[in-house]
């Protein structure tokens, strides 16, 4: 009788390595696809052979280029432009523009008024260039958005 229960023992202990091995030998699943990565905007083409001059915002310690024919802005030793819709920043006049999420842009940047935009972003395009204001107060922009008066940007 010892034989008998050896070999079922055996046999049981035969059958418990044959599933531990073959169950180990299964590959794992595949993991799922991987979101694609969302897509940059390309940085703008700007290549100036010097620093622009920049004038200050009123107001405001960020400075502006009137002198060039897109967004720029000069505010805590970096370049900041509006391209397309989407914000770009450089540590040099020359680049390399880079792209910064809007949220991570510095708010002075943000609140800078449309009139020291070359190009106004957003729905500002539909309300025409800026028309001067009195003398020694700025641009002004007649037609204000409403609310955008009230963060400071008309």
């Amino acid at each position: 009788m010892p034989s008998r229960s050896l070999r079922v023992v055996a046999f049981a202990f035969v059958a418990l390595a044959l599933t531990v091995t073959s169950s180990a030998a299964l590959p794992a699943p595949p993991a799922p696809p991987m979101p694609p990565a969302p897509k940059l905007p390309h940085p703008p083409t700007i290549a100036l052979p010097a620093p622009p001059q920049v004038v200050v915002v009123p107001n405001s310690p960020v400075y502006y280029a009137p002198g060039v024919s897109f967004n720029l802005f000069v505010y805590g030793g970096r370049y900041y432009t509006l391209h397309d819709g989407s914000w770009f920043y450089a540590k040099s006049h020359s680049g390399p523009w880079v792209f910064i999420e809007p949220r991570h842009v510095p708010k002075p940047v943000i609140a800078v008024p449309t009139p020291y935009y070359k190009i106004p972003p957003g729905h500002a395009k539909k309300m025409g260039p800026p028309i001067p204001g009195p003398a020694g107060h700025g641009p002004s922009a007649p037609g204000c958005p409403p609310g955008q008066a009230k963060k400071g940007r008309c």
